[in-house]
């Protein structure tokens, strides 16, 4: 048994190997979608330890640090990070098959190159050996982004957003990486929302303008959209936990803000109808300031309600739902289609059993003059795993070339997050490469080398026009 971090992993067959040794292991990476703060960019203070980098906001570590027992006060609570971090090297050799054991050798590896698997023994040792080496090398969030070979990445803010520190970095001279921002305007959307009122009243500050209607909305949403765009983006994110298309008129629409900027409650066919009008307008909003828009599909939030309450959102308390129907969210593409006002879409179902049917949906909305205009996303949260990814390449390459990919992203909010686009590139390679020895593609392999270029790279960049 090998008790060290191998080279070749999930690298199985020769053909695979060389195109990841040969061809994506040294491309850049363009990580256009995260989480990460571009405060703690700018500020780029060194980090504590370990315990810090792995531990301080991923709820990925949290959640499975739950199933173990592992009491609060070690995951999200008081204890020191060095605490949290003894709490998880203890459980990191019982996660065989998940995900965070492969991503913690990869870290390990690429940024203290540690090959022997953490445990509970020698986790006092490493943690000492990391600790130095933060310190020696002064790894700081740039440090880690450079030593990973980012090219461009992109965090994602609200409307309301003052873009501060993006517009600080893009003033720093030692700054080498580009850094943009996703336009997220989900608050907007969610008009039963108990603080909706209040959110509205926040964004008309923002864009200077008095709210009073959902004309009014649209349009100090398009100020601060043309603001974003000023540093330079052109990424939209619309986070989509659960949408049914209801047909609606502008006048019913209208009426119903006018209800919910006041707190009235509403009817379910009425937050559908208001989510319908403001997908869409969204859409044609994007499309006529050269904004691609990304759709994240079918997420279940805060489903511990009890937990969220004490700890918090986005802790590790979401889930996975299935109620977005693949047609609604093919209404609203066919809508913007018939006006000619459908801008290029990425696609990002959560719920996995939907995979292949949002990449039917996808290349049904494909046309002349643009390549890969609407297309299935990344794997994305809990599909972001070998499995996930090997499944979406084997299932929807069926069905959209999988050639025409935009490749991965972090979805992360850890700085040592990037060897995930690693581990895509691994499986990808060795998907092709498997293919390749089965007989089932033999068109060469300078072909097969601009395939894994694009894929990883080249398709990204030129999609989003970088």
């Amino acid at each position: 048994m090998n008790n060290k971090f191998s080279e070749e992993l999930f690298l199985t067959n020769e053909t695979g190997r060389k195109l990841y040794h040969e061809v994506a292991e040294q491309m850049p990476i363009i990580d256009y979608h995260c989480h990460l703060q571009p405060k703690e960019i700018w500020e780029n203070k060194e980090f504590e330890d370990l315990g810090e980098m792995w531990l301080a906001g991923d709820h990925y570590k949290w959640r499975a640090m739950r199933t173990f027992g592992i009491d609060e006060r070690y995951i999200t609570g008081e204890a020191s990070y060095y605490e949290k971090y003894m709490a998880f090297a203890k459980i990191l050799p019982q996660l065989i098959g998940n995900p965070l054991y492969i991503w913690c050798a990869l870290e390990l590896k690429r940024f203290f190159d540690i090959d022997e698997p953490l445990c509970e023994a020698n986790a006092e040792e490493i943690y000492n050996r990391t600790k130095k080496m933060i310190c020696e090398k002064g790894m700081t969030p740039r440090w880690c982004m450079e030593v990973s070979n980012v090219e461009i990445v992109s965090t994602t803010e609200d409307p309301i957003d003052t873009l501060k520190y993006h517009q600080k970095l893009q003033k720093d001279p030692t700054m080498k990486i580009k850094v943009l921002s996703a336009f997220r305007p989900d608050k907007a959307m969610f008009c039963e929302k108990e603080n909706f009122p209040n959110y509205i009243l926040n964004l008309g500050n923002a864009a200077g303008e008095d709210i009073a209607s959902f004309a009014s909305l649209l349009s100090a949403l398009e100020k601060c959209l043309k603001f974003f765009k000023s540093i330079g983006t052109n990424i939209s994110d619309d986070g989509i936990p659960e949408f049914t298309w209801e047909d609606y008129t502008l006048k019913g629409v209208e009426a119903i803000f006018s209800r919910a900027i006041v707190g009235d409650e509403l009817s379910t066919q009425e937050i559908n109808q208001y989510r319908s009008a403001f997908l869409f307008e969204m859409g044609r909003m994007y499309k006529r300031n050269g904004f691609v828009m990304q759709l994240h599909v079918g997420t279940y939030l805060d489903a511990n309600t009890s937990k969220v309450a004490a700890i918090g959102r986005s802790t590790g308390f979401d889930c996975t739902d299935d109620s977005t129907s693949v047609k609604s969210i093919g209404i609203l593409l066919d809508r913007l289609t018939s006006i000619d006002e459908l801008p290029k879409t990425i696609l990002y179902p959560l719920d996995s059993s939907k995979i292949e049917n949002f990449a039917i949906l996808a290349a049904a909305f494909c046309e002349g003059g643009t390549r890969a205009k609407v297309q299935l996303g990344a794997p994305w949260w809990f599909n972001d795993q070998v499995y996930g990814i090997e499944r979406q390449f084997t299932a929807t390459a069926n069905l959209y070339p999988v050639s025409l990919s935009v490749g991965m992203l972090t979805d992360s909010r850890s700085f040592l997050s990037y060897p995930r686009h690693e581990l895509y590139r691994r499986v990808f390679c060795n998907y092709l490469g498997d293919l390749v020895e089965r007989g089932e593609y033999f068109s060469g392999e300078e072909e097969l080398k601009r395939v894994v270029e694009n894929v990883c790279y080249y398709n990204v960049k030129n999609f989003f026009g970088f």
